[in-house]
């Protein structure tokens, strides 16, 4: 069959986009031929794939996240954004405002000028400095679930950073026995000034550094609040460039309500591919 599909980009993390609200396509994309689209030698080339359902509940679409190997993850913050942006666009005319179903709970998207507000899902099990040792890194390792589960590290400073073998310490967290069965997302972060931070991810499910994660922008600006008491908004640089905003009203120890993420979501093209 002729797949139709939109090819979007949040913040360097690039997405297939592809409008299943007939459901006329679960059958076809299963796993493999995702991983397929998602190869960027063979295929479209994407770090996961976005299916707009129709809402099972009270959002206006159900949101479907694909990594590139294939599997389904709860949310993605940078997907988050581009499905917004792509669901706006699906009526007669563009909404300002739209809300979709997720694994990780109901998310609100909201346009705002060029850039994309999400309002996130409440972030869930902290573990400041969980004591998991990993080679090469003496920092400590703290954990946050912010809709999928991510590791966070601060190195001493923004050179360290540059230098740092993200694949090599990101794999090993990645599949550590602290973080099992699941596993986690990995992020390497440094302090530019307060409240300004910039950081470095490798994603599980892609098993590779990706030019952005927003779920992990989210995890590392919340971490640098614990750590520093840098208040909202905190801006986080990521590796593919841009410049994203965190916003989050602290809730109690530990606790965060009000969770936003606002950044770029791009259409790039769109196309035809046989499946």
């Amino acid at each position: 069959m002729i797949l139709h599909f939109y090819k979007m980009n949040g913040a360097g993390n690039d997405f297939i986009v592809v409008d299943n609200r007939d459901l006329s396509l679960s059958a076809a994309l299963d796993g493999e031929t995702i991983e397929a689209l998602c190869d960027r030698h063979r295929g479209i080339g994407a770090d996961g794939l976005l299916a707009v359902e129709p809402a099972q509940g009270s959002g206006d679409f159900r949101f479907r996240y694909y990594n590139a190997d294939g599997g389904e993850a709860e949310m993605c913050g940078n997907g988050a954004r581009c499905f917004g942006r792509f669901a706006a666009h699906l009526g007669e005319a563009p909404v300002e405002r739209v809300t979709f179903e997720t694994i990780a709970g109901l998310l609100t998207a909201e346009m705002v000028a060029e850039n994309v507000r999400i309002e996130m899902s409440e972030p869930k099990e902290l573990r400041m400095a969980t004591g998991a040792e990993v080679s090469g890194l003496t920092e400590p390792v703290h954990f946050i679930n912010t809709g999928v589960p991510h590791a966070v590290a601060f190195l001493a400073s923004p050179e360290e950073l540059v230098d740092f073998d993200v694949f090599a310490a990101g794999r090993c967290i990645r599949q550590h026995e602290a973080f099992a069965p699941a596993g986690t997302n990995a992020n390497f972060a440094a302090v530019l000034a307060p409240g300004h931070i910039e950081i470095r991810t490798y994603e599980r499910g892609v098993e590779d550094e990706t030019l952005a994660c927003g779920t992990g922008m989210v995890a590392c600006a919340l971490v640098h609040h614990l750590l520093t008491g840098a208040p909202s908004p905190v801006k986080v640089e990521v590796a593919g460039g841009d410049t994203l905003e965190i916003g989050f009203e602290p809730a109690g120890p530990g606790g965060f309500r009000k969770v936003t993420l606002t950044g770029p979501a791009d259409f790039v093209f769109e196309g035809d591919i046989e499946i």
